[in-house]
């Protein structure tokens, strides 16, 4: 893989956006949300004291509140 190619996971059809972001964060870690959920449509995150929730709706798209 070089600096100017998003990694193998992402599908050919990422849409351009995605890709130019992945080429503007290129050394950031990319994980995927099945990874983090593992059973689940839903994870808690914790930062700076504050609890958020990162969900799945059921058209794919994802939600982080407070």
């Amino acid at each position: 893989m070089t600096d100017s190619q998003p990694p193998r996971s992402v599908p050919a059809a990422a849409n351009a956006a995605a890709t130019e972001a992945w080429r503007t964060h290129v050394g950031s870690k990319i994980v995927r949300f099945q990874d983090l959920a593992h059973c689940g449509e839903e994870i808690w995150i914790e930062h700076e004291g504050q609890l958020y929730r990162l969900r799945k709706t059921r058209q794919g798209k994802l939600i982080l509140t407070k």
